[in-house]
């Protein structure tokens, strides 16, 4: 059978040239854009500021809004506990919590009842507030 029709190739544009010329088209243009906007930039160039010093952290650098609430609560742990820096205790102490959050729905294997369910929840619920509390207290301070 012969699937050529040449009824179908009238409904059709072909690659070369039409698309190609389009798309051809479309690269000069931006070409043509970045060279203007390379050409605005080495005439009003942006002035640089002081180079960056690593050893001196500007007072107003913040973390990442999902870090915050860490942040917040390591502003506030001493700096030695029990012999030990306060920084690293605090995010050893952190990392510990999350594990013991994330492990427990497979430990804790017994019945479930009312006073245990509403124990969790209100536990849930005020770790979730506290958690709220210090990042918009990051935030702000």
């Amino acid at each position: 059978m012969d699937t050529h029709n040449p009824e179908n190739e009238k409904d059709t544009i072909p690659f070369y040239p039409d698309h190609f010329m389009t798309e051809f088209y479309v690269t000069i243009g931006i070409i043509v854009l970045a060279v203007i906007i390379g050409i605005l930039g080495m005439m009003n160039p942006i002035g640089l500021q002081a180079p960056a010093d690593p050893l001196n952290t500007p007072l107003h650098v913040k973390p990442e809004w999902y870090f915050l609430a860490l942040y917040q609560l390591l502003k506030y742990i001493p700096p030695q506990i029990l012999g030990i820096d306060g920084t690293i205790f605090g995010v050893v102490t952190i990392l510990l919590a999350l594990l013991v959050v994330t492990i427990w729905p497979f430990l804790d294997k017994k019945d479930d009842n009312k006073k245990a369910m509403w124990i969790r929840l209100a536990v849930t619920i005020l770790g979730v507030i506290i958690a709220v509390a210090l990042t918009i207290w990051g935030e702000v301070s």
